[in-house]
């Protein structure tokens, strides 16, 4: 390797885009080519209680009204679309880190026996809570 200072900075900016790129992977998986139009899949979490269950799914830039929730045979399933920002505005791209487009997400849910909870949206986040049906014979 050169030791010329464009050589260095060239060298040290692409190692800087590999881990960009990197951690871009590790928090936005892109999505199995099953979907036929999904390009993305948001991280999600998901909590459980003797109660609920509770789904949070990072969302950031999606307005809540655009997003589809349904569940299809013990898997929860979250659609919608996150409109570029920027679209059709006279500016040129110079970093895009963030996913655009149409996204879903499959979540097996842990249990058959949950019913319709809430739905709220906070600071990016989708949370859904699933309460668990009560169980024959317990109080």
């Amino acid at each position: 390797m050169s030791h010329t200072p464009n050589d260095w900075m060239w060298a040290h900016a692409c190692e800087l885009l590999d881990q960009a790129e990197r951690m871009q992977r590790q928090f936005f998986h892109l999505a199995s080519p099953t979907p036929a139009r999904a390009v993305w899949q948001p991280p999600v979490d998901v909590f459980e209680d003797e109660r609920e269950v509770v789904v949070i799914v990072a969302l950031p830039g999606v307005s809540p009204e655009r997003i589809e929730v349904h569940t299809e045979g013990g898997t929860l399933v979250v659609r919608a679309q996150a409109a570029l920002p920027f679209a059709g505005a006279r500016r040129s791209v110079r970093r895009l880190e963030i996913p655009y487009g149409y996204f879903e997400r499959r979540v097996p849910l842990p249990s058959d026996e949950l019913e319709a909870g809430t739905r709220e949206s906070a600071d990016g986040f989708l949370i859904l809570k699933l309460a668990k049906r009560a169980v024959k014979g317990s109080l």
